[in-house]
Formats: structure tokens, C-alpha cells, sequence
């Protein structure tokens, strides 16, 4: 990925709070050269690792996982929000563009073999993802029921060996025009473009 210097983002507290916010990414491989890409929730765990380790599963009929046999790394992309910016929002002269936060990670995929711990995975995703719910929906897995439903997915883990991460939110731009395009993308009725307003604020904040 193209990243400027000053697009360029390190804070692992911010990197991690996007993915955990835009857990559902891309999943991309290139067998033979040719790109396959799934779109996947994750999990992603920092506390593993040098760098952290990502947690999926997806079906069986999907043949991306075969993909892992040949021992080469994967690549997942978590895009965050993101907003078209006007050149009529600065004070100083300025082109159209696009201000946005993505991450990707590459790693080292690894199939999760063992029922319990498939389980385990399946247990943990529907915890994240259920856990804002009223009612939150539990698996129960037990009997021929649990047997079905885990032969029809593959579990894997991704050791994560290397992080980009590019939030490009006009820090190109005299300190007036930033504060511009705040304004503007805060006063939005557009929840993405509103959330880019946030991310803006926190990251220019931090800067200064």
C-alpha cells in the first residue's frame, strides 16, 4: 500500500480500534498469481504474538482455504470510514479529494484443526458479535447438530507478521483548512462521513 510519511499511522491503540470497528474485511489471496478475495468477519487478537493474530472461519465450500497449503502469507484489509472533501471547504487552494483510515495486515494462515477448538471460535465470534443484542443468540452446539454445522466451516488463525496502516485525514493541510473540513463532515447526516469528522479530531488532536 502507497503511504505518504504523513499519512502514515503507528499508534497501535488507534490501529487496533478500527479493526475492532470494521471487523468484517477482506480476506485476499493470489494463488497462482490471481487474486481471490472473501469477505469475512475476524477477530483480532493483539495480545498474541509479536503483532497480534487474526481469527476467522469460513465455509468449507469456500475454496480460498486451500489456498493456505502453500505456505505463502494472506492479506486482510480493514477499511474504516471514509469521505469525499471538497476544495470549497479551505481557505487555501485545493483539488477534490478523499479522506479515509485503512488497515491491512499480512501474516501466516493456519487452519484450526481440532473440533473443541473450532468450537471455541465459533463460541468466541458469536460472543463479539451477539453481545450488543437484547438477547443475545448462543450456539448451544451438542450431538449430531454440532457435527453438521462445524463440517460445513474451516477455522483458521492468521499470524499477523507485518501491519500497514494509512489514515489519510488532511494532515497534508494548513491547520484552518482541517478544521474546515471537521466542521463540514461533522455537520453530515451521513453516519460515515460524521465518524470521519471523529477520527480526524482525535488523530489532529494527537498531533498538535
Amino acid at each position: 500500500m502507497y503511504i505518504p510519511e504523513h499519512f502514515k499511522e503507528t499508534n497501535s491503540e488507534r490501529i487496533s480500534a478500527l479493526i475492532e470497528r470494521n471487523s468484517f474485511g477482506m480476506l485476499v489471496t493470489a494463488p497462482d498469481g490471481v487474486p481471490f478475495v472473501s469477505h469475512l468477519p475476524f477477530i483480532f487478537d493483539r495480545t498474541v504474538g509479536s503483532k497480534g493474530i487474526l481469527l476467522c472461519h469460513m465455509a468449507r465450500a469456500n475454496p480460498q482455504w486451500q489456498h493456505f497449503s502453500s505456505g505463502g502469507q494472506v492479506l486482510a484489509v480493514f477499511q474504516g470510514p471514509h469521505a469525499y472533501v471538497s476544495p470549497s471547504w479551505y481557505s487555501s487552494p485545493g483539488v477534490p479529494t478523499w479522506n479515509y483510515a485503512v488497515v491491512h495486515l499480512r501474516g501466516k494462515p493456519r487452519l484450526i484443526k481440532s473440533e473443541s477448538e473450532l468450537e471455541t471460535l465459533v463460541e468466541r465470534l458469536t460472543y463479539v458479535y451477539e453481545s450488543h443484542m437484547p438477547g443475545p443468540w448462543k450456539p448451544n452446539l451438542a450431538g449430531e447438530r454440532r457435527t453438521t454445522l462445524l463440517n460445513l466451516i474451516v477455522g483458521f488463525k492468521i499470524e499477523v507478521t507485518a501491519v500497514q496502516a494509512k489514515f489519510k485525514l488532511s494532515q497534508n493541510r494548513p491547520p484552518e483548512d482541517q478544521q474546515n473540513v471537521v466542521g463540514k463532515l461533522s455537520q453530515s447526516s451521513n453516519q460515515t462521513e460524521a465518524a470521519v469528522a471523529e477520527l480526524m479530531s482525535e488523530v489532529l488532536h494527537a498531533e498538535l
